[in-house]
C-alpha cells in the first residue's frame, strides 16, 4: 500500500503511541465472557509468487482463493474498491471460503472518493446488500475517506452513517491529517462513532504516524500493519503490538482484524506467521499459523 510509504525507514520512530483516553473509557463496557477473537492475514490472494510456497505447486490462478482461505483466516477485499461484485461473484467467494474465514470488503471508491458520502444512497444500497451476502463470512467492512474528505465534512460522515442498515460492520479510516491535529473534532468523531456502533480503523505505517490514533470506539479492532520487506523493525512493531493486544483483550475488546502488508506481498505469509505464532504464545489464541513450504529453486536438486 502506497499510503504513508516512505523509501528510507532509518529515521521512523515506530514506537507505539499510548492509548487514546477514549479507548480506556469504552473498552470495560464491551466486556464479556466470550474469548477473544482474531482474523489476520495478507491483503491479497492473487499472487503467483506464492505457489509451490503456501499454494500446492500444483495450484491454478481460479483456486487461489480456496487455497488462501485454507491458510489464513481473513482478507482486506481490495477489490470492492472498484466495483460493486455481482450476485454471483458473491457466492463464487462463499462456495471457495473454508469454515470460519472472513472477508472484509473495502467501499467503493465511488461513493467514497467520487461521490465523498453526498447523494450516493443508491450505491451504498448497492454494496450494503451485495457484501450482506457473504452471510457468516461476512467480516467487518471499511470505509477508506479519500485524502481530501477533512473535518469540515463530519456532518457529512455523520449523516451517512446514520443511514446504513443496523447494526452494518463497518470501521472508518480516516486519512486527512486534521482528523488527527485536531483534537476536538477527533473526540466528537469517535464519540459519534461509539453511538452508532461503529469502528476504527487504524494505520501503522512508516510515514504517517499520526493514522496511527489508537482510538477505539466498538469492541472490534481494524488495523493495517505495513511492514518493510521483514526489515528487523518489522518483528519488534508485531512485538509491541501483540502486547498492546494483550492490555485491550483484557480490558474488553472482543475481536481483531488485522491486515498485514509487506511491500510486494511476496513476503506477507512469513510477516503473518510470525504475527500469528506471538498472538498464540502472548495472547491466548489458537490461530492456525500459514504453513510455508521451502520453495524449490529449479536446478537446485543437481
Amino acid at each position: 500500500m502506497d499510503f504513508g510509504k516512505v523509501d528510507d525507514i532509518s529515521k521512523v520512530n515506530f514506537n507505539l503511541p499510548p492509548d487514546h483516553p477514549f479507548t480506556g473509557q469504552v473498552l470495560p463496557s464491551f466486556k464479556t465472557s466470550e474469548p477473544p477473537r482474531c482474523y489476520i492475514g495478507p491483503p491479497i490472494w492473487a499472487n503467483k509468487e506464492w505457489v509451490g510456497k503456501i499454494y500446492p505447486t500444483t495450484a491454478k490462478e481460479k483456486d487461489f482463493l480456496y487455497h488462501y482461505t485454507r491458510q489464513f483466516n481473513t482478507i482486506e477485499l481490495n477489490v470492492t474498491h472498484y466495483q460493486i461484485p455481482s450476485e454471483t461473484t458473491i457466492q463464487r467467494w462463499v462456495d471457495a471460503a473454508a469454515p470460519g474465514f472472513r472477508f472484509c470488503p473495502k467501499w467503493p471508491q465511488s461513493i467514497s472518493h467520487e461521490y465523498q458520502l453526498k447523494g450516493c444512497e443508491h450505491l451504498s444500497q448497492e454494496f450494503t446488500s451485495s457484501v450482506l451476502g457473504l452471510g457468516e463470512h461476512l467480516g467487518t467492512t471499511f470505509l477508506q475517506l479519500g485524502p481530501a474528505f477533512d473535518t469540515s465534512q463530519f456532518h457529512t460522515l455523520s449523516a451517512f452513517l446514520k443511514q446504513l442498515p443496523p447494526n452494518f460492520p463497518i470501521s472508518v479510516e480516516f486519512r486527512h491529517p486534521d482528523w488527527f491535529s485536531n483534537e476536538s473534532i477527533w473526540q466528537k468523531t469517535i464519540e459519534m462513532l461509539h453511538k452508532l456502533g461503529m469502528g476504527t480503523v487504524m494505520s501503522d505505517v512508516a510515514g504517517r504516524r499520526d493514522a496511527l490514533h489508537m482510538s477505539l470506539t466498538s469492541p472490534t479492532l481494524t488495523l493495517r500493519f505495513v511492514g518493510n520487506e521483514l526489515h528487523p523493525t518489522d518483528f519488534t512493531r508485531v512485538d509491541a503490538w501483540v502486547q498492546r493486544l494483550k492490555g485491550w483483550y483484557a480490558q474488553g475488546l472482543q475481536t481483531a482484524y488485522i491486515f498485514v502488508h509487506c511491500g510486494e506481498n511476496i513476503n506477507a505469509p512469513e510477516l503473518t506467521k510470525y504475527w500469528v505464532e506471538q498472538l498464540n504464545l502472548h495472547c491466548g489464541l489458537s490461530l492456525q499459523p500459514p504453513h510455508i513450504r521451502p520453495k524449490v529453486i529449479q536446478g537446485s536438486l543437481f
